[in-house]
């Protein structure tokens, strides 16, 4: 009795203007109190075609025509479409790295008996036409010269004290004989003895022979470092 007065009474709430009868085929509602119905048990719409559910309705109670899918379908994504990217303009290739400056790094070595004499520490002839052709001409091609590096060396006869001596004015009879041509760049001389030979030789010939045979080892050698022109 109680539930006929409640439906009752929710059907004369909502027969006002807001609430509408469906006007297809009467939906019969699973349980009297899931939704408000008329008199004849049809459920009730508002006036948007929505039905009417009561206090006591459950997701069981759903009937077709009226709830469908309890939730509100997810609009599908739909995915931004693909915006291409900016065309980036490839880099200017890198310039070649290129020296500041030209070196005119070189090295002359006078060396043999046409150079310096077995004993010796003077320059012959042949050892002054050799810096005259080979050393000044490239000494004009540089725009700074660093330094001029001369070492003097000797052949292993004689004692190590003697050797060192003898070494040391060969290196220095190169450096005056440049500053006579008017080469005034910072020169260095070193004397190396017979510490760094280029040729050793039998000691069982005879001595003319021995010499000869070491005459590579009495030199001098000339390093010129320098920035070119």
């Amino acid at each position: 009795m109680l539930n006929r007065l409640i439906i009752g009474l929710m059907a004369g709430i909502v027969s006002g203007p807001l609430l509408a009868q469906t006007t297809s085929s009467p939906v019969l509602a699973p349980k009297a109190s899931a939704y408000a119905v008329d008199d004849n048990g049809s459920i009730l719409r508002s006036g948007d075609g929505l039905c009417w559910r009561t206090g006591y309705w459950t997701p069981e109670d759903a009937v077709k025509g009226c709830d469908g899918e309890l939730l509100p379908p997810v609009s599908k994504a739909t995915a931004p479409a693909i915006v291409p990217a900016a065309s980036v303009a490839a880099p200017a290739p890198l310039a070649p790295v290129i020296a500041s400056t030209a070196r005119c790094d070189f090295t002359l070595t006078l060396e043999g008996d046409q150079i310096f004499a077995f004993n010796k520490s003077a320059l012959t002839k042949v050892a002054k036409n050799r810096i005259d052709h080979e050393i000044l001409p490239k000494l004009n091609h540089c725009a700074v010269i660093d330094i001029i590096l001369i070492s003097g060396h000797t052949d292993r006869l004689g004692t190590p004290k003697y050797n060192q001596t003898l070494s040391v004015k060969r290196a220095a009879t190169v450096a005056s004989y440049l500053k006579t041509k008017n080469v005034s760049a910072v020169m260095e001389t070193r004397g190396y003895g017979a510490t760094q030979p280029l040729k050793t030789c039998n000691d069982k010939t005879s001595r003319k022979k021995l010499i000869a045979c070491l005459a590579p080892n009495r030199r001098a050698v000339i390093e010129v470092r320098g920035s070119a022109k």
